[in-house]
C-alpha cells in the first residue's frame, strides 16, 4: 500500500490533512461564543440554542464509524473531496438559515461532511507513509487542529461583535475551496479490501454512540431529569452489548473490536480518552470563570487563550526530538503529570491576578498540550498494519470526539456539584471554579497511570 517514491504532489499530502483538521476544530469552537448573537437575531432564548451544538455532535457520532468503510470502498480522494464539499455546502446553508429548524438541518449536513474529513485524510497518511515517518507527520498536522480549538472562541466573538454571526460560517468557504483544490491535485485515491457493508453493526454501534453523546450533552447543560440521562446511558450500554454479540459472528464488522488486542492502540486510546477530560474541560472552564466569576468581557476572556496557540506552534520543532530521546512511555507519563500541575495552578487564579501570570500559565498549557496530543495520537496508530489502519483510525477519531464531549460534560457536572450541593460554597462562584479545576487536575494526574502500561521500547519504529 505504501509508495516508496510518492509523486511530486503526493508528498504534500500532510497539508491537505492540516486543512481538514483546522476546518473541523475551528468549527467545533467558533460557534460557542456566537450563540447569543444568533439567538437574538432569530428571536430565541440563548438557552434554546443548545440544539445547534447537539445536532452537530450527534451527527458526528452517527457517521464517524462509516468513514473508514466508505473511504476503503470508493477511495480516499473521492470521499475526502465529497466530505469537504458537504461541509462547505452545509456552512453556506448555516449562514442562510432564518430560524432554528433550518439552522439545525444545515448543521446536520455540515456534520456529515465533518465526520469524514479528518478520518479520511489521516487514513491516507497511514497508507502513504511508512511508520518511521508517522511521528514527524502527526506532529505537523496537529498544529492547525490545536490552533482551531484555541482561536475559535476569540474569532467567533470578534466576527459576531464587529460583523455578524453569519461570518462564523462563511469563513469556511475559502478554506473549503482550498481543501478541495489541494485534494484534487495532491491526494491519492487509496482503496482497500472490504467485505459486505455491515448495516446492522452500524446501527448498533452508531446509535450507542449517539445515546451516550446525547446523555453527556444533556448533562452538560444542567438537565435536572437525571432519569432521562440514566435511561440514555442504559440504552447505550444495551446497544454496545448487542454490537459485541453481532461482532463475534460477523466476518467484516464495521468496527473491529479485535483491534483492542493491539496493546499500544488500547493504551493510547484509553489514555487519550481519560487525559482529554482535563484538557477539554480547561478551555471550557477558563473563559466561563473569567466572565461569570471575574466579570471580564467576552473579548478579554477569549484573548486569554491565544498565548497557548502561539506556543503550540513554537514547540512543534522540539517534539520529535523529545520523543526520540526520552521515548513514548516517559514522555506521556511525565507530560500528563505536568498538565495536571498546570490545571491545579489555575485554581489559584483570582480577579486581581497579574496578566503575566495568566500568560505564563497559558504558554505552559499550550506547550504540554501540544506534546500530549502528538504523542497520544502517534502511539495509538504505531502498530497498525495497512489492513488494520482504517478500523484503528476510526476508533481513534471516535475516542477523540467522545473525549471532547465527555470533557466538557464532566467539567460542567463537577461545577454544578460544587455550586448546588455544597451549601458553604453557595454564592462564592470563584471558590466553586477553583474546586472544579482541582478536581480536573486530580483526574488528569490519575490518567498518567494508564501510560505506565507502555513498555520502554514501545514506538521505537516510529522514531527510527
Amino acid at each position: 500500500m505504501i509508495k516508496e517514491n510518492p509523486s511530486v504532489y503526493e508528498k504534500y499530502l500532510p497539508l491537505v490533512t492540516a486543512v481538514a483538521m483546522f476546518m473541523q476544530s475551528l468549527d467545533g469552537t467558533i460557534l460557542n461564543t456566537s450563540l447569543p448573537s444568533i439567538a437574538s437575531d432569530m428571536s430565541y432564548s440563548p438557552l434554546e440554542m443548545q440544539s445547534v451544538i447537539v445536532s452537530y455532535t450527534l451527527t458526528l457520532a452517527l457517521f464517524i464509524p462509516l468513514s473508514g468503510w466508505l473511504s476503503d470502498k470508493y477511495g480516499t480522494k473521492k470521499m475526502f473531496i465529497l466530505a469537504v464539499a458537504l461541509f462547505t455546502l452545509g456552512s453556506v446553508f448555516c449562514a442562510l438559515s432564518v430560524n432554528l429548524l433550518t439552522l439545525n438541518l444545515s448543521r446536520i449536513l455540515q456534520a456529515i461532511g465533518g465526520s469524514m474529513m479528518v478520518p479520511i485524510a489521516r487514513l491516507a497518511i497511514l497508507y502513504q507513509y511508512p511508520r518511521s515517518e508517522l511521528l514527524k507527520i502527526m506532529n505537523y498536522i496537529t498544529i492547525p487542529g490545536l490552533l482551531g480549538l484555541v482561536v475559535g472562541p476569540s474569532l467567533g466573538g470578534f466576527l459576531s461583535d464587529n460583523f455578524s454571526w453569519h461570518w462564523i460560517f462563511l469563513v469556511n468557504l475559502p478554506v473549503g475551496f482550498l481543501g478541495i483544490a489541494m485534494a484534487w491535485k495532491i491526494m491519492p485515491n487509496y482503496k482497500n479490501t472490504i467485505g459486505k457493508f455491515d448495516f446492522l453493526g452500524l446501527i448498533y454501534f452508531s446509535l450507542a454512540l449517539v445515546f451516550i453523546t446525547l446523555a453527556m450533552e444533556l448533562s452538560s447543560v444542567g438537565i435536572n431529569h437525571y432519569t432521562v440521562v440514566l435511561a440514555l446511558v442504559l440504552l447505550a450500554g444495551i446497544l454496545f452489548v448487542l454490537y459485541y454479540k453481532h461482532f463475534k459472528k460477523t466476518a467484516k464488522p464495521i468496527i473491529d473490536l479485535n483491534l483492542f488486542k493491539i496493546r499500544t492502540l488500547r493504551i493510547g486510546l484509553t489514555g487519550s480518552l481519560i487525559t482529554r477530560f482535563g484538557i477539554s474541560g480547561l478551555p471550557f472552564l477558563l473563559p466561563l470563570m473569567m466572565q461569570v466569576a471575574f466579570g471580564f468581557s467576552a473579548s478579554k476572556a477569549g484573548m486569554m487563550l491565544l498565548p497557548s496557540a502561539l506556543t503550540t506552534i513554537a514547540v512543534k520543532p522540539w517534539i520529535v526530538k523529545l520523543v526520540k530521546h526520552f521515548g513514548y512511555r516517559k514522555i506521556l507519563i511525565s507530560n500528563t503529570l505536568f498538565l495536571a500541575v498546570i490545571i491545579f495552578i489555575f485554581s489559584f487564579m483570582e480577579k486581581e491576578t497579574p496578566l503575566m501570570y495568566y500568560i505564563f500559565l497559558m504558554i505552559a498549557y499550550g506547550a504540554f498540550t501540544s506534546i500530549q496530543m502528538t504523542a497520544m495520537n502517534t502511539i495509538s496508530l504505531a502498530d497498525l498494519t495497512d489492513d488494520q489502519a482504517s478500523g484503528g483510525n476510526s476508533l481513534l477519531t471516535i475516542m477523540q470526539q467522545l473525549s471532547i464531549s465527555f470533557g466538557i460534560s464532566i467539567a460542567a457536572l463537577i461545577l454544578a456539584f460544587f455550586k448546588d450541593h455544597m451549601d458553604f460554597y453557595q454564592g462564592d462562584l470563584v471558590t466553586t471554579f477553583h474546586y472544579t479545576l482541582i478536581t480536573l487536575a486530580v483526574l488528569t494526574a490519575l490518567s498518567s497511570l494508564t501510560f505506565t502500561k507502555l513498555k520502554p521500547g514501545d514506538g521505537e519504529k516510529l522514531s527510527q
